[in-house]
């Protein structure tokens, strides 16, 4: 009897919501057509290329329904361990609050006392989690789009950077952050304001003058109630369509994700962020070991530990004659790309030689003092560095990384011609490395926790192929200024080798472009870095 009151119940409730609250809402402009699919609706045969199309991120472009994930890399990087553990451990009740309550809950843990001018996460982390969020579905109907609106509830200065650098779209309206003394105070502007600013973008960009779609969610009342002010067809999305998209395929992306920072290389969604919290205390006694072990033991013995603790290391030799120099007053240099810092290292172990060397640009002083082979820092003086390596190569075998930087991507940065000029012959190493939790390369971080974050993976890997000799130019020609186009020719040759080999697309882009997009630096490291 219970039962069937409470069944009744429902019934009026839903009645009432469906014949009034929003035949109400429904009729504020006549003029207007809703429609509840848009990938559907928006067909491929309907021209939008003269349309304006306004679009919700979060409920009508990402596939998630939930922004944990993006505020945890926030406080993560931006703010620390301690700040994204106070994240996770109130998430479950800001479960519990109104959308727009735990929205400015979790804007004011994440962002809180953050620094203005040193946050960089909007452009060089968050990119890619978006991107790989992204419904290929709803992409291809905005990329028809003539001009494209996208309009959040999250702060500016996460979405602007994904949409505008990587979607390529044309206005972004997010919600501004207060700050004082150059720092966040983690408060967002009030709704009105951000509603009010959106008014003033249209009369500004005189959109609301043409025909304007609107896409946005049936959970998102507050943008319904906006986009019904301006649009004359408006489109929503159900959970039921966000489960059934495909994610937008890398080599779809209008521009191509090479660069990107940050130390975690999983998607911190709850149950994962639980997972590395629970890995922490391991992960740290673990590296430690690994550490021990492979700066202390030999190779012999450190081999078989490593490979038990979950480090996997893979050698593939194109010709083994390769690897003898043909001049016995000279060591062999390899020249590799680079993936991590301990790229040598690696090269190091592949070959069983405890006395093969390396030349870096930027390491910090404490990896200089851990490392168990020699390593010389460069100058980026092209005479000095040259003469540098010439030296090392009359002692022993080299290892050189002409990209000048890591790379986590599957592209090959420009190669350094002067490697070509120092020896006559060459030995290209492709290399790649795969982790599950964290990235052990940084472009804004502190460079001295590269190789601890990397060695904290459960299982973290590396493939080494060393693939045919190259003729280089030669140390006795490489001043003279007729073979400054071989010296080119030779560089872009070992990295297209390298590149094929790897799978990796080869790029004119340097180590300066990476800092420039990263760290908003030219590559500078200071000393204590």
């Amino acid at each position: 009897m219970s039962g069937s009151k409470i069944s009744t119940l429902q019934g009026l409730v839903l009645f009432f919501y469906r014949f009034f609250i929003l035949r109400r809402w429904f009729h504020r402009n006549p003029k207007q057509k809703y429609q509840k699919c848009p990938s559907h609706g928006l067909h491929e045969a309907h021209d939008l290329s003269h349309h304006t199309l306004v679009f919700n991120v979060e409920g009508a472009l990402l596939k998630s329904n939930s922004l944990f994930s993006y505020f945890m890399l926030v406080a993560f990087e931006a703010g620390g361990i301690i700040r994204s553990f106070l994240l996770f451990i109130l998430y479950p009740l800001i479960c519990l609050m109104s959308y727009e309550m735990g929205l400015k809950t979790m804007v004011m843990l994440s962002f809180f006392g953050v620094k203005k001018e040193s946050f960089r996460a909007g452009k060089s982390v968050l990119p890619k989690y978006f991107l790989e969020d992204v419904g290929l579905e709803m992409f291809e109907v905005l990329k028809r789009g003539g001009k494209r609106v996208g309009v959040s509830d999250l702060p500016q200065v996460m979405i602007d950077g994904f949409l505008r650098d990587y979607l390529e779209i044309d206005v972004v309206i997010g919600r501004e952050m207060k700050t004082i003394g150059g720092y966040y105070l983690g408060i967002m502007m009030d709704k009105r304001k951000h509603e009010s600013a959106f008014g003033k973008l249209f009369q500004e960009e005189k959109l609301s003058g043409g025909h304007v779609i609107g896409i946005t969610s049936f959970n998102s009342p507050s943008h319904r109630s906006l986009l019904s002010q301006f649009c004359q067809e408006i489109y929503f999305v159900r959970k039921s369509d966000k489960k059934s998209w495909r994610t937008l395929p890398r080599n779809q992306y209008p521009k191509p994700l090479i660069f990107h920072d940050g130390r975690l290389a999983i998607k911190p969604t709850p149950l994962n962020t639980l997972t590395l919290f629970m890995w922490a205390p391991f992960a740290a006694a673990l590296a430690a070991a690994r550490l021990v072990v492979g700066l202390n033991l030999p190779y012999s013995v450190a081999n078989p530990f490593l490979a038990f603790s979950g480090l996997r290391l893979t050698l593939t030799v194109n010709n083994h004659n390769d690897l003898i120099s043909t001049d016995h007053k000279k060591g062999c240099l390899f020249v590799c790309n680079h993936r991590t810092l301990l790229d040598p290292l690696y090269i190091s172990y592949a070959l069983r030689k405890k006395n093969i060397k390396a030349v870096t640009y930027s390491l910090s002083r404490l990896s200089e003092l851990l490392a168990p082979i020699k390593t010389v820092r460069l100058t980026r003086d092209r005479d000095r560095d040259g003469q540098a390596m010439e030296r090392l190569l009359s002692l022993g075998d080299l290892v050189v990384c002409p990209e000048g930087t890591t790379c986590r991507e599957p592209y090959l940065l420009r190669f350094s011609p002067l490697f070509s000029e120092v020896s006559d012959v060459i030995v290209p190493v492709a290399i790649d490395s795969h982790v599950a939790f964290f990235y052990g390369t940084t472009a804004s971080g502190l460079k001295a926790f590269d190789p601890i974050f990397f060695l904290m993976d459960p299982y973290p890997s590396y493939t080494v192929r060393l693939l045919d000799r190259v003729s280089g130019v030669g140390s006795s020609t490489c001043r003279d200024p007729t073979d400054e186009k071989t010296k080119f020719e030779v560089a872009n040759h070992v990295q297209h080798e390298i590149g094929n080999a790897l799978g990796f697309e080869c790029t004119n882009l340097t180590r300066r472009d990476k800092y420039f997009v990263l760290a908003g630096n030219n590559g500078v490291v200071s000393k204590n870095k």
